[in-house]
């Protein structure tokens, strides 16, 4: 079974956001990126572990963007991936980058695709499910925990209320969330080696976006809190028709 893992490149936790053009772009300046904790820590450790196991023959990982990337990509293939493929593109939007993934994957016979459920930077969570609708495979969403054996795969995502374990036959798409895997930290070997792993550099394969940026605008924070003595009831109710807001 080859596995193919679809990272993507997001800033660093700690990066202070910042637009530029008018809100119309991020402002990468100085910002330092780092792959999607949801495609690295899940994702990718996954899929290295099935390798281990000797459930899988080979871990490719994809990530559609522009060579400043490259640095990001080489961290993925430290942690033991076995090749890498960048589709040279200045991705619009999650619906182009779902297209590229899945020409890859359709192309090159991938009988598992993992991606994290979301990235950290745009919260869609929507690439995983549009990788399958475009190669009309199925799609587990938000899945926690994943098993194959043979032509076939276990996994368990959470509902409301408990979770839920479901089986399908490969190949198929999973967006892998928070329990599946470790974390893990690149040791000294896998970094020497990550220098010469293939890291192959590939044309998008067509493809438009669906979406376009209007404008970005950052989260106005928490507001400071007002309290409201216990035995004060007209007042609680009068500020909340005043100045409570709905959210």
């Amino acid at each position: 079974m080859k596995i193919l893992v679809a990272i993507s490149n997001v800033p660093d936790t700690t990066t202070k956001i910042q637009f530029a053009d008018g809100d119309t772009k991020f402002n990468s300046a100085g910002v330092t990126y780092i792959i999607n904790p949801y495609d690295e820590w899940y994702a990718l450790v996954r899929a290295l572990e099935l390798k281990e196991a000797n459930l899988a023959s080979k871990v490719t990982i994809l990530h559609v963007g522009l060579p400043d990337s490259d640095a990001t990509i080489r961290k993925g293939l430290a942690l033991g991936a076995d090749d890498a493929v960048r589709v040279d593109a200045d991705a619009p939007d999650a619906y182009f980058v779902a297209e590229q993934i899945a020409a890859y994957a359709k192309a090159n016979a991938y009988e598992l695709v993992l991606v994290g459920k979301e990235t950290i930077n745009y919260n869609g969570a929507s690439v995983g499910a549009m990788v399958a609708g475009i190669m009309d495979l199925p799609h587990i969403s938000m899945a926690t925990k994943m098993e194959v054996s043979g032509a076939k795969i276990t996994a368990e995502h959470d509902v409301d209320g408990g979770s839920r374990v479901v089986e399908c036959e490969l190949p198929v798409v999973v967006s892998c969330a928070k329990g599946m895997a470790e974390q893990r930290i690149p040791n000294m070997r896998g970094i020497m080696a990550a220098r010469t792993k293939p890291l192959a550099v590939v044309p998008a394969g067509g493809g438009s976006a669906l979406t376009t940026v209007k404008s970005y605008s950052l989260n106005p924070g928490r507001t400071t809190c007002k309290m409201i003595g216990e035995d004060n009831m007209d007042e609680l109710v009068q500020l909340l028709h005043t100045e409570a807001k709905v959210i």
